[in-house]
């Protein structure tokens, strides 16, 4: 029997047999799950941070992977266990890209609410040092992340070209560099908000993870397209072509879909009392439309989801009644949650049960040296050019840069990439990344998780996060106010030129949607949305405002 079959049907022998071992690979899942929340929040209340809540979870599945090795658990148990990239690209990422964008979405536009949840990532984020740090955060997650996959893939080739590691070829170190270059900073933003360090730091970290995976996962499906298309000699330039088709397809059909639903939340007239059920049914629904559309297409739905919450939250959320946008909020926390949780599970029993090829050492140890120097060439270039534009209280200090190239840890998508290689690249080399990605993801999350919180105190950044000056003023209407320049400065002056264009475009940007798309899409006129920092739906206002009476 194949694999695939054996992922539809994971045990062998009669229906009986077959649900017994189900009900028993559940089961282990759901205690597992469990065993993972209360040790979190054990380690939690007793402040221990060497083992961060994502490191536990990932050991857990180690060592129920172990044992189940070690004990010859039965191949239709063990089968319920199997990491299929596919279900965790469809099922478990789609909720754990969604929630953070709705504090995106917030941040982007300079008002709205200010947090949701005190706990989870995105909603505990107050916008304005997302939104004063947000040129540098799309510098760090697409130029960043390019450089980091470029850097990678040129260094593992020429690794492989003096004979120190397992030659592969360049395309394919490419991809390699693309998947690594994933990070997944879950470790490290829990241990930011329990020490409460600098909260641009934590802007800088937090906007670049969101936006990473949709690039490095981008990358990756170009080179894997260059790769099967060899023989047509596409040149760079046809492949910067490609890269940027699927992005920008992506990013319209996620716009599109987000639109859609603010017009139909708008007319179709649900928030009321007996509706609700059905209003926060097709919320949920809308995103998932939007991911699987551009899967369908051929598109990265990563990308189509990412901008989809960002439309939603920015004007559906605001067509839902009250107790609709409590329940959703409380809903994709809820199942963001659960899919981060048992994702690191996933991923760690896997990695117990799942053959290796440790054969090539080597690869291994030198991919580890490449990925941090690529790391480095990532932060501190971008650090770089991003400083060079801003005034001198508004540089991002090197302490900082320091903590955000210790912040590179690797996590599911990587994981999930690599064993995608598998099946795209021959016997051998896709088991070698596939190893190598693996070693790489339990010493980030394990050892540098482990240590975040030794390494923020020995940075000197912890519990400095109300900082004043590095958080930048906003105006009566809450546009952002651009930092005054030195014209006459020598260094970097056709950048600074530009950076005012491009900060004349966003006011503009937030003009046109104060004026014209706010109240075109939402029951709202720009001016209400001012009055209310905790927006809520027109309609729902007025009903609490009768019922008070």
């Amino acid at each position: 029997m194949g694999k695939d079959e054996m992922l539809i049907s994971p045990a062998a022998g009669s229906p009986g047999k077959e649900q017994q071992a189900a009900g028993v690979g559940i089961l282990l899942q759901i205690m597992m799950l469990v065993l993972s929340f209360v040790l979190g929040h054990v380690l939690r209340r007793h402040k221990f941070y060497y083992l961060p809540e994502a490191s536990a979870s990932l050991l857990i599945g180690l060592i129920v992977g172990g044992l189940a090795n070690i004990s010859n658990t039965e191949t239709s148990i063990r089968a319920w266990f199997n990491f299929h990239e596919e279900f965790f690209l469809l099922f478990l990422l789609p909720p754990i890209i969604l929630y953070p964008t709705f504090s995106l979405s917030n941040c982007f536009n300079g008002f709205f609410l200010t947090c949701l949840f005190p706990t989870q990532s995105g909603f505990s984020l107050s916008p304005k040092p997302f939104f004063s740090n947000f040129g540098a955060i799309v510098t760090f997650a697409i130029l960043g992340t390019f450089i980091a996959s470029i850097v990678t893939g040129v260094l593992v080739y020429l690794g492989g070209l003096v004979y120190l590691m397992y030659r592969l070829p360049f395309v394919e170190c490419l991809m390699f560099g693309s998947l690594i270059s994933a990070t997944d900073p879950v470790t490290v933003l829990s241990i930011f908000q329990e020490l409460g360090t600098d909260t641009n730091l934590y802007a800088l970290v937090f906007g670049e993870s969101v936006l990473n995976d949709a690039i490095a996962i981008s990358l990756y499906r170009t080179m894997s397209l260059v790769r099967s298309h060899a023989s047509s000699g596409e040149n760079f330039f046809m492949v910067i072509v490609r890269f940027l088709e699927t992005f920008v397809g992506s990013l319209s059909a996620g716009v599109g879909v987000g639109f859609t639903s603010a017009l139909l939340f708008k007319y179709a007239g649900l928030d009321i009392d007996n509706l609700q059920n059905l209003e926060c049914c097709l919320f949920v629904l809308f995103p998932y439309f939007s991911y699987m559309l551009a899967e369908g297409l051929g598109l990265s739905g990563i990308v189509s989801i990412l901008f989809t919450g960002i439309v939603m939250k920015r004007y559906t959320y605001s067509n839902l009644s009250e107790n609709s946008q409590r329940f959703v909020s409380a809903f994709f926390h809820l199942i963001s949650s659960l899919a981060e949780t048992f994702t690191f599970i996933y991923m760690g029993f896997d990695i117990a049960i799942e053959q290796h090829s440790w054969s090539h050492v080597g690869f291994i140890f030198f991919s580890i040296l490449f990925i941090g120097v690529a790391r480095a060439a990532n932060v501190f270039s971008c650090a770089y050019l991003v400083n060079l534009v801003r005034p001198i209280h508004r540089k991002i200090p090197l302490k900082h840069q320091k903590a955000l190239w210790y912040s590179g840890l690797r996590g599911a998508m990587a994981f999930a990439l690599a064993l995608q290689s598998i099946h795209d690249l021959p016997d051998g080399h896709g088991q070698t990344i596939f190893t190598a990605t693996t070693a790489i993801i339990m010493l980030t999350v394990l050892l540098i998780g482990g240590s975040t919180g030794t390494m923020l105190e020995a940075l000197q950044v912890v519990g400095d996060g109300h900082d004043g000056h590095l958080v930048e003023s906003f105006e009566a209407n809450n546009g952002y106010i651009a930092p005054s320049y030195d014209d006459d400065a020598t260094s970097g002056n056709r950048l600074k030129m530009k950076l005012k264009e491009f900060q004349r475009s966003t006011a503009s940007f937030t003009a046109l949607d104060k004026n014209y798309l706010t109240p075109f899409f939402t029951s709202q006129n720009g001016d209400e949305e001012l009055d209310d920092p905790m927006p809520s739906s027109r309609r729902g206002v007025s009903m609490t405002t009768t019922n008070n009476r």
